[in-house]
């Protein structure tokens, strides 16, 4: 069943359509008098910029609205809309869950290649740019890339779920154990909710994150320059030692933009993402991010000998993976 996109409130139908496909009418919340899901009437491009803002609002209509078929009105009876009304609330589970695995694989088979080319780029900066990269030479290592990136995925999704089961079976016992005191209402996300969700929400999440490396990887990165070794700060202005060395960590060549981008906007993302869709406090989405930050750690420092093809690339690939 969907949702309202501003309450949480279980609605039968987000928008009713009258004759034709172009002329509907978007159906109110009962619990909030406002609009069930706006995000019905715009277009892809609107929703991957909400995406990219997380908005949460988009994150519930992809999650919980998408795809679900709207009321039909015109000259059909009472009878026989309340009919279509109870075949929606009756629509199979099983079905909705086969296209969202179908989903999942797309999606997370696009953002490996993405997340693969990107890395493949930064760990091979030294590539001569005249050469060809469907050669032997060039694509071996991408392949491994693209292996090792497959690796990580499923090994942070999979830490991920396992601390999100363990996560929302203590907070369902202790919201049991509040609402045999006190009469406390069960949100429509936590009624709808499925574990296949938690997948497509971490996906939905690392737009942010690869919209911001594909941007970084259009210059590709060159290798860094020789400089003095201290630097010539304004004695004037920055006689604190801790404020140099607080300005030292902003330098081009000590701060990794990439790492920044994947992995501290990219966990804020995914924790922010995990929090619309648990339905729970930040604290825990954090818990959860951790727990599958330490299992994709693992299987990098597993994986990276192989992937880096030497040790100097493989302790490259490490330190580009570890949070």
């Amino acid at each position: 069943m969907p949702i309202c996109t501003t309450c949480t409130h279980p609605i039968s139908h987000l928008y009713t359509v009258y004759e034709s496909a172009y002329n509907l009418r978007l159906e109110q919340c009962t619990e909030c008098h406002s609009f069930a899901d706006p995000y019905v009437e715009h277009d892809t491009l609107t929703l991957a910029l909400d995406l990219i803002l997380l908005k949460r609002g988009v994150y519930r209509h992809l999650l919980y609205n998408r795809g679900t078929a709207p009321r039909k009105a015109g000259r059909e009876s009472a009878d026989t809309i309340k009919a279509q009304d109870n075949l929606t609330l009756k629509q199979p589970d099983k079905q909705r869950e086969r296209l969202r695995w179908w989903l999942i694989l797309r999606l997370g088979g696009a953002v490996v290649v993405v997340d693969a080319f990107i890395r493949w780029v930064h760990l091979n900066p030294d590539r001569p740019r005249d050469e060809s990269p469907w050669t032997a030479e060039t694509a071996e290592p991408f392949l491994r890339t693209l292996v090792g990136c497959l690796a990580e995925t499923i090994a942070f999704h999979g830490g991920v779920i396992l601390a999100c089961a363990i996560v929302l079976n203590i907070l369902d016992w202790v919201r049991t154990w509040k609402r045999s005191s006190t009469k406390a209402k069960i949100s429509g996300i936590r009624q709808e909710f499925r574990y296949t969700l938690i997948p497509l929400t971490i996906f939905y999440s690392s737009l942010t994150k690869l919209f911001l490396l594909f941007l970084l990887s259009i210059w590709r990165p060159t290798p860094p320059e020789i400089r003095p070794s201290a630097h010539s700060w304004n004695g004037t202005l920055y006689d604190n030692v801790f404020v140099s060395r607080a300005l030292e960590i902003l330098d081009e060549d000590k701060l990794d933009r990439e790492w920044v981008a994947r992995n501290v906007l990219g966990g804020m993302a995914a924790g922010f993402g995990l929090r619309v869709v648990l339905d729970c406090h930040p604290i825990f989405t954090t818990i959860i991010i951790l727990v599958g930050w330490i299992l994709k750690t693992a299987v990098a420092k597993i994986v990276s000998g192989w992937v880096g093809g030497d040790e100097k690339m493989g302790e490259a690939w490490l330190a580009y993976s570890i949070p």
